[in-house]
């Protein structure tokens, strides 16, 4: 708030009038000057009267203190506030509710319980303004036993159903895991407010008990804008992207009273991205822009991860440096790194991570996993070891499993399988399935079949039901003629219960999402699909293409292979997309498994003779085709 209203001035002159006129003023004339000044961020002018009262030797007595503490609070100076508090003698129990209110405010949770304790300890109970922020604390600091003593004291107190306690103990124990006791107390309330409806939406959404949540949704009689986040942010969390955006398009109906906030912009752009949604995250980002919410910093960040995950490295590029550069917190720079890392720009990757350091940012475990992951998709194995050997000594960041994995998947591409090998053997943790899952596809890369084969024990055991290991090695079998090896693979899976998961692929027109499975032929648009891949290897082999049969893993005639290869799911997809969209349009593939090598080199070619570019993200990362190649320079 601005002093640019008369009136304003004019109450605080009127204000100022008591002690301007009385040379030792009573503490009572300044605490209506604290209490005008608390929440506006007026810290200058509040230091002043402080400092007026220390000059005519003067001391707060508790209730001056707390309008005080208050005052420096709103303003963002918790040192000041605290000091204060400190050097207050018998502290009343408003003074106690406005430090307590300061600290939990402001993250220090610690500093919080500590003050509620030595209020106990000289006697006070709290009230119904002290419980609440209590609870938030040990809410944050997932200090549950302490949560529950604070709860039977409320008990004690008769303060259990007050709606503001009641309402922070279902909070506090959704927080800590404690849903049946969240649930039990929410039932137990004789009066609900939507705070309360929302914490326990919430937590079954936390739980993964969608069901739950949207049944207490649609029991709401009213609905905040917390209400609508936490089911659209609920839904992302739960793989269910789709619903997330149904349920944010009925928010942007023009009768829906509640209309997305920033909160709920962020919480909406995840699920353009699990979906591929560019389209629909474009949309957002335009409404976003339009109501100023584009400003936002936090918004900022939300989209620079949307476009990145959804393969527009421009877009992110551009919304990244959009962020004032005091704004670029490590979420911002992690985002963009990650977004260069899937999308294969490891150099990009690099440089965007020195950035950070000139710019005075401290790294953290996501901003490696990113890093060492971008360096491994574009083959700079020097650079990504020295990044890692750098981590515990320059950075003081712990390697986990997850960087462990990055750099034997980091090796293992480069074909430095031995080497992989050798840093798992001297992990100072135990090996998990994401370790052995890469080295068992540098293997495949590679045709090592022996360390694929120790992977794969060790995978058989780690995730029996994991149907792509049994795929990977299958395959490597089929690809060497093994053909009695394939046959006792496929009599382990279906021995232990494992289903192969079908690779699919779906492409979005016109804001439909179309999708194919391979040798799909349900699609209404099959017959036009399939007369256009009859004709599409004629014109690729003109190109320069030969079909690579070894990606058809059945013992079958290499006439039989030719024609398998043309029905893969992606190349499906591919095929639907250039019949139905106009020349010179970008075609957005995904697909849930890995992308055939075959469809890799027919998508280039098709990319170059019909002069499209065309994106695939694939599981692991994005491929940007255009006239006849790859951003992956075909290291991947």
């Amino acid at each position: 708030m601005k002093w640019n209203l008369t009136s304003q001035k004019s109450i605080f002159n009127s204000l100022l009038q008591p002690i301007k006129e009385d040379p030792l003023p009573p503490l009572s004339s300044y605490t209506p000057i604290f209490q005008f000044l608390t929440g506006h961020n007026f810290l200058k002018l509040g230091q002043q009267i402080h400092a007026h009262i220390a000059l005519r030797g003067l001391k707060p007595n508790p209730f001056l203190a707390a309008k005080m503490v208050a005052m420096y609070a709103s303003s963002g100076d918790i040192d000041s506030a605290s000091t204060l508090f400190n050097n207050t003698i018998y502290p009343s129990l408003l003074l106690y509710n406005s430090i307590i209110r300061a600290y939990t405010k402001y993250g220090f949770c610690e500093r919080s319980i500590d003050c509620y304790f030595q209020m106990r300890s000289f006697g006070l109970n709290g009230d119904y303004f002290t419980l609440p922020f209590v609870l938030k604390s040990c809410a944050e600091l997932y200090r549950l036993g302490l949560g529950k003593c604070v709860h039977g004291l409320s008990l004690r107190i008769g303060l259990e159903f007050d709606i503001y306690v009641g309402t922070s103990l279902i909070d506090m124990y959704v927080k800590c895991g404690e849903l049946d006791d969240a649930c039990k107390m929410f039932d137990e309330m004789p009066m609900r407010d939507v705070s309360s409806w929302n914490a326990l939406i919430a937590g079954y959404m936390r739980e993964g008990g969608v069901r739950v949540a949207e049944d207490l949704f649609r029991g709401m009689s009213n609905r905040n804008i917390v209400s609508w986040t936490a089911m659209i942010s609920g839904y992302t969390q739960n793989g269910l992207p789709d619903r997330a955006l149904q349920l944010f398009d009925v928010m942007m109906h023009e009768y829906s009273e509640v209309k997305p906030n920033w909160v709920t912009i962020m919480s909406v752009l995840p699920a353009c991205a699990h979906s591929a949604a560019l389209h629909r995250g474009r949309k957002i980002h335009n409404y976003a822009s339009g109501i100023g919410l584009d400003l936002n910093s936090k918004v900022q960040t939300a989209l620079v991860a949307m476009y990145g995950k959804c393969g527009s490295l421009v877009d992110a590029r551009r919304c990244f440096d959009s962020v004032c550069p005091s704004d670029k917190s490590l979420v911002a720079w992690n985002a963009m790194i990650t977004a260069y890392a899937s999308n294969g720009c490891g150099v990009e990757a690099v440089s965007t991570f020195e950035d950070m350091i000139r710019a005075g940012v401290q790294p953290d475990g996501i901003t490696f996993t990113g890093l060492l992951s971008g360096c491994s998709h574009s083959g700079l194995v020097d650079v990504g070891l020295k990044y890692f050997d750098s981590m515990r000594t320059i950075y003081f960041v712990e390697p986990n499993h997850e960087h462990y994995a990055c750099v034997v998947d980091l090796l293992g591409r480069a074909g430095h399988l031995v080497d992989a090998y050798g840093l798992i053997s001297q992990m100072p943790m135990q090996a998990g399935p994401s370790i052995y899952g890469a080295l068992l596809a540098a293997s495949k890369k590679h045709k090592n079949m022996e360390i694929a084969e120790l992977a794969f024990k060790k995978l058989f055991v780690l995730e029996p039901d994991n149907s792509g290991n049994y795929v990977l090695l299958s395959n490597m079998y089929a690809e060497a003629g093994m053909w009695e090896e394939v046959k006792r693979l496929r009599t382990l899976l279906k021995w232990h219960g494992v289903k192969k998961n079908p690779g699919c692929s779906w492409i979005e027109i016109n804001e439909k999402v179309h999708l194919f499975l391979g040798g799909d032929k349900s699609h209404p648009r099959a017959d036009e699909i399939y007369a256009f891949l009859d004709q599409l290897p004629e014109k690729i082999k003109a190109a320069g293409y030969i079909p690579d049969t070894s990606f058809v893993l059945h013992d079958v005639s290499e006439e039989e292979k030719e024609h398998n290869l043309t029905t893969h799911s992606e190349k499906l997809a591919v095929a639907f997309g250039l019949i139905s969209t106009s020349p010179g349009t970008v075609l957005r593939v995904t697909k849930n498994l890995r992308v055939c090598g075959d469809c890799h080199t027919a998508i280039k070619l098709v990319s170059k003779i019909y002069g499209r570019e065309i994106i695939v993200r694939d599981v692991n990362r994005f491929h940007h085709f255009e006239n006849g190649s790859c951003s992956c320079g075909d290291y991947w």
